[in-house]
């Protein structure tokens, strides 16, 4: 095996957000309530009761969907009832940052990446941001790892959640290289799915060793065993 692509999931493989669940439903009226506080809105509990039903109609969880939406798209339905003047993207900050999220970078990430890049691997993300949070904030949360990673791809930049491939294929298209060159690390089925849909190997990151088996092509307990997978670059 002689890979020169990484591509790389981040939420879960990566890093993750310190107490959090995958589905993040249950922080949605805490968050509208805060943010309505925050920003002094005249936003009854009804109102915001209102925006909350909008917005968990967006979440790819309850209903399911490959095309994703720019936040300012989702907010703009989730405000719609609003009948004041307000400023768009202040609700969408103070929204997000009501979640008082803590990232943690996995011990060992870093050191993987920084010795793939040594080996001459180009490294990539595809990443689902989650619905209706801007790009820019996402990032934020792993700022440190930005540096390593040769091209950033995300469901927002791409257009496409997992498992749509249409983020691997921009992917392979930015590195001209085929689907035979790129290995896709993830921990979740949808990104085994995605690496099938689009014709190249997987990787799942079974970190409890659990032993689930989504149809993944190999299967790690942490970062640190995919080094097996690449060979120095010439």
């Amino acid at each position: 095996m002689n890979f020169t692509v990484a591509a790389f999931d981040i939420g879960g493989t990566l890093m993750e957000y310190k107490d959090m669940p995958y589905c993040w439903l249950d922080f949605y009226e805490n968050a509208f309530r805060q943010m309505r506080d925050k920003l002094s809105l005249p936003l009854s509990d009804e109102d915001l009761k209102k925006s909350d039903e909008v917005l968990r109609s967006y979440n790819p969880r309850i209903n399911y969907r490959e095309t994703d939406y720019t936040p300012e798209h989702i907010f703009k339905d989730v405000t719609a009832h609003w009948d004041f003047e307000f400023s768009l993207p202040d609700v969408i900050k103070e929204f997000w940052l009501a979640f008082g999220l803590t990232p943690y970078t996995y011990p060992e990430t870093e050191t993987v990446l920084g010795r793939l890049k040594a080996l001459g691997v180009k490294i990539a993300t595809l990443t689902d941001v989650a619905s209706a949070m801007p790009d820019e904030m996402h990032k934020s949360y792993f700022h440190n790892l930005m540096p390593y990673f040769d091209l950033y791809v995300s469901s927002l930049s791409c257009g496409y959640r997992k498992p749509n491939p249409k983020g691997l294929e921009d992917i392979a298209k930015h590195f001209n290289v085929s689907a035979q060159d790129i290995i896709f690390i993830g921990d979740e089925p949808k990104d085994v799915e995605t690496a099938k849909r689009f014709g190249c190997k997987s990787v799942l990151i079974d970190r409890n060793n659990n032993g689930a088996y989504q149809g993944q092509d190999f299967t790690v307990r942490n970062l640190k065993e995919i080094e097996k997978f690449f060979e120095r670059q010439n």
